[in-house]
């Protein structure tokens, strides 16, 4: 295992799409959560060298200097590659000189800011609050701070919005010059704000339209389109979120997080209270060769290279061809065989779930 997330769940404001694990922030929970994340840790971890770590949330950065600073301590405590990515999510509101100093002297080296929109009804819609100008007064605070990894995030498919409305925002992310892009559409789900207000997504071909305009737009723009949903410009891929794709095992720590370890897929509570009392775990699988091979397709597909035939050979000791029936997704065109690799051809992108359920 090469790779740590770490959960924090708390939040300033709780927005309307969210269902990720989260509270709203209260102060007398962090150190109890903070300890309860470290006897978890000394219970699961195994010494391995570690190469990328991931905060996130929630709002990590909602944490204040005191307790930030114990959460660094925790971290320290794992066995770090020396050439380590740490990410640290952030929200906009939160980012000042105090946070980026800690962060920096902490080891953190990529950033990744939750801006979204600037686009004044869907940040009302999404109950965020912020400018575009506010965005470059901290990005220009953030390189000056030595920051040179920053990944920011858009969602677009928005009720109301316009292919329009999207170019703009898209236009002013880009001002920004991020190094790496995170592009999101909106799913409406169970148990959120707009989940319960039956909020009703757009139509599906003007979400095809955006996702196409947003690939066409940044590939202009140089950012190589590596995953499904992630662009990045040259050298600034996430090795963390790439971990993901390539079904590595990975370790996750905290409330609501997930991990791989030993062949065993695991969830973790998304209680608070029963996380802080030491009942961390919610669910565990064992996972057979077959559900592996499964999940080799559907996450390594995502990524726009492909899996590795000989790589997936190497781990499974059977030839994909044989573990599979490609042949109908081969003949119409749907996946291609380059070299050492098989991948989703680009003009199917967009509907890769439906080329998934013939092949599972």
């Amino acid at each position: 295992m090469e790779s740590v997330y770490i959960h924090i769940p708390f939040c300033k404001s709780i927005c309307s799409y969210c269902d990720f694990c989260k509270v709203l922030y209260h102060g007398s929970w962090i150190v109890q959560y903070l300890n309860a994340l470290v006897k978890e840790i000394t219970d699961r971890y195994d010494g391995d060298l570690i190469k990328t770590v991931y905060v996130g949330g929630g709002t990590p950065s909602s944490l204040d200097t005191k307790d930030l600073k114990y959460l660094f301590e925790i971290i320290s405590k794992f066995n770090l590659d020396k050439d380590l990515e740490f990410t640290f999510e952030c929200n906009l509101n939160d980012i000042n000189e105090e946070l980026l100093s800690l962060l920096k002297e902490h080891g953190v080296n990529r950033l990744s800011i939750g801006i979204e929109s600037f686009d004044e009804k869907k940040l009302a819609f999404m109950e965020r609050s912020h400018t575009f100008d506010e965005a470059l007064k901290k990005m220009k605070l953030v390189r000056k701070m030595g920051f040179n990894n920053v990944n920011v995030d858009l969602i677009y498919g928005i009720p109301g919005e316009t292919l329009k409305d999207l170019k703009k925002d898209l236009d002013l992310m880009l001002k920004l010059n991020p190094d790496h892009i995170s592009t999101y559409s909106l799913i409406v789900e169970d148990n959120t704000k707009i989940g319960n207000q039956g909020v009703i997504p757009i139509p599906e071909e003007l979400d095809a339209s955006m996702y196409e305009y947003i690939c066409s737009k940044l590939d202009m723009k140089k950012y190589e389109h590596y995953e499904v949903s992630n662009f990045a410009l040259k050298g600034k891929k996430s090795k963390h979120n790439l971990n993901y794709w390539d079904n590595n095992e990975y370790y996750g720590f905290g409330v609501g997080a997930s991990g791989y370890v030993h062949g065993v897929r695991y969830e973790n509570t998304r209680s608070l209270t029963d996380y802080i009392k030491g009942k961390f775990l919610l669910k565990e699988e064992m996972l057979s060769k077959e559900d592996k091979m499964a999940n080799e397709l559907m996450l390594g597909f995502r990524k726009m290279e492909g899996i590795n035939l000989k790589e997936f050979f190497k781990k499974y000791e059977i030839n994909m061809q044989e573990a599979f029936d490609l042949r109908e997704v081969l003949n119409d065109n749907e996946l291609i065989v380059e070299g050492e690799y098989i991948f989703v051809n680009p003009q199917y992108i967009y509907v890769m779930n439906e080329i998934l359920i013939k092949l599972l």
